[in-house]
């Protein structure tokens, strides 16, 4: 295998599919599946999806809610999100545990990073859910924090599209997608991969990041697998 133990960052937005909001369970289980194949083959998954699909706190945030309690209304919607995905884990067979940043036990453990580690060693994909526990960090944060927390060997993110583009694919046709790029270029560039923070996380502890499309069938053992598959971005191109 290409990588022993990875962080996989899912978008809210992609557990949705072509529905305006909510969960898809075809795309869970396809999800489940991948994932299942990868665990099967060795490798220690941890999990972190956003939750977009039902609530984003910048939305909120800018309808006139209070930053701080928008962000805490995202921080719930993921755990939602990891319940579910949990669900379609087990199901396909793959034993997994929901971690929260915030102190829900009935329904997931507490975040403590020696047993996520634990789990992951004993074969278990372990999801973070509740982001940081804090207002004001973002998803893709939480999944750069846990990636160096964890000691992952690459950070995952599977997203709607192919890759990193020098501009948005889906309004100019003529936008030409990157096969690799440094962490420096992403952040002088201001190209939208994950927000600053989680650039700056992931280049400080030299956690190589790639980009690639979720939807694309085996994709994700593809990518873990080292096979050649959407942006790269690394400390050094």
């Amino acid at each position: 295998m290409g990588y022993q133990r990875v962080l996989l960052k899912l978008s809210g937005e992609a557990l949705m599919g072509e529905q305006g909001y909510g969960i898809d369970p075809a795309i869970v289980s396809a999800i489940a599946q991948d994932v299942a194949a990868c665990v099967a083959d060795g490798t220690q998954l941890a999990i972190v999806v956003g939750g977009g699909n039902i609530f984003r706190g910048l939305k909120g945030s800018a309808a006139g809610m209070d930053r701080a309690t928008a962000d805490y209304v995202g921080m719930l919607a993921t755990v939602m999100n990891a319940i579910t995905l949990q669900d379609g884990l087990e199901r396909a067979g793959v034993p997994t545990r929901v971690q929260s940043a915030i102190s829900m036990q009935e329904v997931a453990e507490p975040y403590i990073r020696r047993k996520a580690i634990r789990h992951m060693e004993k074969g278990r994909v372990v999801i973070f859910a509740a982001g940081t526990g804090n207002p004001f960090f973002t998803t893709d944060t939480t999944a750069a924090l846990r990636a160096a927390e964890i000691g992952a060997d690459v950070v995952f993110k599977a997203t709607k599209v192919d890759g990193v583009y020098d501009k948005d694919p889906n309004k100019f046709p003529d936008a030409v997608r990157y096969e690799s790029l440094s962490f420096l270029d992403v952040l002088s560039g201001e190209l939208e991969v994950m927000d600053s923070t989680a650039i700056a996380l992931c280049k400080d502890n030299a956690i190589p990041i790639v980009v690639f499309d979720l939807f694309g069938a085996g994709n994700i053992g593809r990518a873990v697998r080292g096979e050649p598959i959407g942006t790269s971005i690394l400390p050094a191109v």
